[in-house]
């Protein structure tokens, strides 16, 4: 069903794509119908995720995910009719409740949870970085500790989402589920040090 449903809205998309633009292809639209085709053909997420692995064995984690990546990246990016912006939404909510001492930890705190949804960290520039420079700047807070606070937020949830293990992770034999554990508690001890810095030196 979980197929059905996916291959239905992909149905849906391409043929209101094609219909407003005609055979317009970019490398996106080419991504997306090899993808959803490749569900279509193999029937199920996990048959096409076991053919995946079976052909490209180690990197096919990455493979498979960062298409699904960018489409969150561009769901936290753009904007709406409204100009509501996810992404910008999450920035503006942390920056509402900042002091110039604070500011800094609560930069470092919403890029954390702003690279769950936009792993690229060029990307997550793009959603920030235009609304906390100048935010920081209202505040009086340095654009280096501000860009800092950001690129190390970025770099702290990274913890929990270790892509940049799964090369390694395929050469020893390993799953992402294996170094879970310590990448949790990396997580919470490099937060609060992390934090305590930005607060005091910030």
């Amino acid at each position: 069903i979980l197929n059905l449903i996916i291959i239905a809205l992909a149905a849906v998309f391409f043929g209101y794509y094609f219909f407003n633009n005609g055979f317009a292809l970019s490398l996106n639209i080419v991504i997306g119908l090899f993808l959803f085709i490749g569900l279509c053909l193999h029937g199920s997420p996990e048959r096409y995720m076991r053919a995946v692995q079976d052909g490209i064995g180690g990197i096919s984690g990455i493979v498979i995910q960062f298409p699904f990546y960018a489409g969150i990246m561009g769901m936290m990016v753009g904007a709406n009719a409204d100009g509501f912006s996810l992404g910008k939404q999450i920035t503006d909510t942390f920056v509402a409740w900042s002091s110039a001492d604070s500011f800094p930890v609560l930069a470092f705190l919403s890029a954390g949870l702003v690279n769950v949804f936009v792993p690229s960290g060029g990307g997550q520039w793009a959603v920030q970085g235009p609304i906390m420079l100048p935010a920081g700047q209202a505040l009086g807070v340095a654009p280096a500790v501000t860009a800092m606070a950001i690129a190390w937020g970025d770099a702290w949830t990274n913890m929990i989402q270790p892509f940049w293990a799964l090369p390694l992770l395929g050469i020893a034999g390993l799953g992402a589920r294996d170094i879970m554990g310590y990448c949790l508690l990396m997580l919470v001890y490099s937060g609060v040090v992390i934090s305590a810095c930005l607060y005091i030196f910030g």
